[in-house]
């Protein structure tokens, strides 16, 4: 807070943003709330981005990340205060695709939970091994070292194309591989023309034939 209060009365300063790298499990921790006021007050430029990775528990824990529930509880507080300073800000969700413990159905979970909350995500960060990571080990060898229990690794570029797709399901490009995810994990529920919906049912031309 002193770096920040100092930066913004900086002469010719109009603003100080932060965009990202933002810890909102710190965040929650603090008991005061002192630092989330100002930061939501003074220091977005209208969007904050940060990164809950997933909604999926099982695979935010292979990704050493806290639980979605606290990532839930971030942006309740968030838009709390927002609507407390009679401001207008919103949360961007960084996502990645393919990570490893990563199935299909979890894809579509996450993808229903974008659904539901209106969160049309412009960017996807598909699952790359860095050298030297907890990731990148489970990755090549299938295989978590902290329990050593077998871990799914989505290594089909085909596969990590529908994780990637089914994030962002509202573009019309996407729209085969979500059709395909859907029917391999048996979700064709998903797939009609209601709120719950991700993709509407192809449409079928039909000719009329003359005699």
């Amino acid at each position: 807070l002193d770096i920040l209060r100092t930066l913004r009365n900086l002469p010719k300063v109009k603003k100080v943003f932060v965009r990202s790298g933002l810890r909102y499990d710190y965040l929650l921790y603090d008991k005061n709330d002192e630092f989330f006021e100002e930061l939501v007050k003074y220091h977005i430029s209208g969007q904050l981005r940060v990164a809950p990775e997933h909604t999926s528990n099982r695979v935010l824990n292979y990704m050493q990340k806290p639980s979605f529930e606290l990532y839930e509880k971030f942006t309740k507080k968030f838009y709390d205060i927002n609507r407390k300073l009679n401001m207008n800000q919103f949360i961007v969700p960084y996502l990645m695709s393919s990570h490893p413990g990563c199935e299909l159905s979890d894809a579509i979970n996450l993808a229903c939970y974008l659904k539901r909350n209106h969160i049309h995500v412009d960017q996807v960060q598909d699952f790359y091994p860095t050298p030297g990571t907890l990731s990148t080990c489970m990755y090549y060898t299938g295989v978590d070292p902290r329990t050593l229990e077998k871990v799914y690794v989505a290594t089909s570029p085909h596969e990590k194309a529908m994780q990637r797709a089914l994030i962002q399901f509202y573009r019309n490009e996407n729209y085969d591989l979500i059709y395909e995810a859907l029917q391999k994990t048996n979700r064709i529920d998903l797939i009609g023309y209601s709120n719950e919906s991700l993709i509407k049912p192809r449409k079928i031309k039909i000719y009329n034939k003359t005699k």
